[in-house]
């Protein structure tokens, strides 16, 4: 069961090009199933069957596990057993009639527009990594990248006469990404400032460095939103996704095509993107206004019908 594991593991990291973050849900969730597996006795892969799978979903339910979690480990099973019968170590699979628990539509949590400029106001921009963090969140906000995306950009990816940034997204699949002005003014002060003293000595491609020169990693990326929305007073868990989130909120709130935030963000489906058709609540109240015949007050010096 083990030898089988590493050979998927790297079968994820090589041939399918899985993000880390994947690689690690993936890792965790299926250890803890074969976990499970031992101590109901099951030696092989080959012995599980539909009601061994039933019987870890139900436990995981009965240990207060949320319906997400649940269908992620599903997930990593589902796509594990798929290797499995590729790879011929099993003929048939459990998870072929079990479906994933249905999910609770929960609406993306977002900025507004004041906080977002709060939390951009925040770093120091006399400090080289003030400038650094200036020019994350003004990406982040700005190209509705995700973190994975950006802290893996290297200088070559970087258009800053065409605003443009060339991204190697999910499954290794390349996207030009947009940027504004704003935030090619500070990226072009960090490139030419606070990046060469991070740098010092040393020599790299990547992007965005930490204190010591090196890449900057995802947690960092993290723990320096954290640092900011603190100093903001943002009353919200600010983390890189949340800023992709409004990335993509405040587009289709002014008036952006679906199909077009859809290519920006990288979804290879449209139902990706849908989950963020939702509309604040001002905007839900403008379009209503503007739109609707019988809503709308009646123009000053118009009549009234007797």
């Amino acid at each position: 069961m083990q030898e089988i594991f590493n050979k998927y593991i790297d079968y994820l990291k090589a041939e399918r090009n899985t993000s880390p973050y994947t690689v690690r849900n993936y890792t965790t969730d299926l250890l803890g199933f074969f976990e499970f597996l031992r101590a109901k006795g099951v030696g092989s892969l080959r012995e599980v069957d539909r009601h061994d799978l039933r019987q870890y979903l139900s436990g995981l339910m009965e240990q207060g596990f949320v319906k997400a979690s649940i269908a992620r480990k599903l997930s990593a099973i589902r796509s594990f057993y798929r290797y499995l019968l590729r790879e011929g170590a099993v003929t048939t699979s459990p998870v072929a009639t079990t479906s994933s628990p249905k999910l609770d539509k929960l609406l993306p949590s977002f900025l507004t527009i004041d906080e977002v400029e709060r939390l951009l106001e925040a770093p120091d921009l006399s400090s080289p990594m003030g400038q650094r963090d200036r020019v994350l969140i003004e990406l982040l906000y700005a190209s509705g990248l995700r973190v994975s995306e950006l802290v893996s950009l290297n200088l070559e990816q970087v258009n800053l006469d065409t605003l443009e940034l060339r991204v190697l997204g999910k499954g290794s699949k390349e996207r030009m990404v947009l940027m504004g002005e704003p935030a090619a003014r500070a990226l072009s002060v960090y490139l030419s400032q606070g990046r060469l003293e991070l740098l010092g000595k040393k020599r790299s491609s990547a992007l965005f460095l930490n204190r010591y020169g090196e890449r900057i990693i995802e947690r960092r990326v993290q723990r320096i939103l954290e640092k900011y929305a603190n100093i903001a007073g943002i009353d919200k868990r600010v983390h890189p996704h949340l800023l992709r989130h409004t990335f993509a909120t405040h587009l289709l709130d002014g008036g952006a095509d679906l199909r077009v935030v859809q290519e920006l963000l990288g979804h290879a489906n449209l139902s990706s993107t849908q989950i963020y058709t939702h509309v604040t609540q001002s905007q839900a109240r403008k379009v209503y206004l503007s739109a609707h015949p019988l809503a709308r007050e009646k123009e000053s010096n118009e009549p009234e019908n007797k």
